[in-house]
């Protein structure tokens, strides 16, 4: 009897054992997530991609206002060159495009600083859209600091477009400091903003003829703006 007693009491000792860990179960919070029954067919959820970085077109962007007389602008402008033509008024920082019957298109200019003006014809030999710069040799010993190459782009000095002028050194092409237009600052190249050495690119053709009047040419400054 006694060993019956014993076996009764395990029993009822091991059905309070199994009520406590259903009462803890049971228990547990509701906010609990229960785990998923098929986790294979769980979405696959990815990383959004990170932001583009959009870079300035031009650096106008800058919001850098030309004086008025160096702004982009159709004048009366005689001239015995053919249509096509680029002349470079050196003294008053102009260049012209020739358009015929009396008239040109103006854009105003960065030349080169004192000591680095050239004159003399040439025409344009290669074209380039936000073209790579490797300073030649002679600027590299004049300034030591410069990169010896630098790929295209907004933060290039050549800007937006160059146009390649015979076997020489020098290039029409834009600038990324829009301020130095009118000024002399360059080693002999010609630069314009962004948006008119766009538009000049898009008007002329490899074979251009470019004339480059010299400082003191008397013939500089014809033109008049066509109202």
């Amino acid at each position: 009897m006694f060993n019956s007693f014993l076996r009764n009491s395990r029993v009822a000792a091991a059905a309070l054992s199994a009520l406590a860990i259903g009462a803890t179960a049971f228990s547990a919070p509701a906010t609990a997530a229960p785990p998923p029954l098929f986790p294979f067919f769980l979405p696959q959820i990815e990383a959004a991609p990170p932001p583009v970085q959009v870079e300035p077109q031009y650096e106008e962007d800058r919001s850098v206002e030309l004086p008025a007389r160096l702004r982009r602008q159709v004048v009366s402008y005689p001239s015995r060159e053919a249509p096509g033509t680029i002349i470079i008024d050196t003294p008053n920082t102009y260049l012209y495009l020739v358009l015929g019957n009396g008239q040109a298109m103006r854009y105003g200019i960065g030349i080169g600083r004192d000591g680095f003006t050239w004159s003399g014809t040439q025409t344009i030999t290669r074209k380039a859209e936000w073209p790579a710069w490797t300073p030649p040799p002679e600027m590299i010993a004049r300034q030591p600091y410069l990169p010896r190459h630098m790929t295209g782009g907004p933060g290039n000095p050549l800007g937006a477009r160059a146009m390649y002028l015979g076997n020489t050194i020098y290039r029409i092409h834009g600038t990324n400091a829009p301020e130095t237009i009118g000024t002399r600052v360059s080693s002999g190249c010609l630069r314009l903003t962004n948006e008119d050495v766009s538009d000049l690119y898009s008007r002329v053709s490899v074979g251009t003829k470019v004339i480059v009047l010299p400082i003191t040419d008397r013939r500089a400054d014809l033109g008049r703006t066509v109202r």
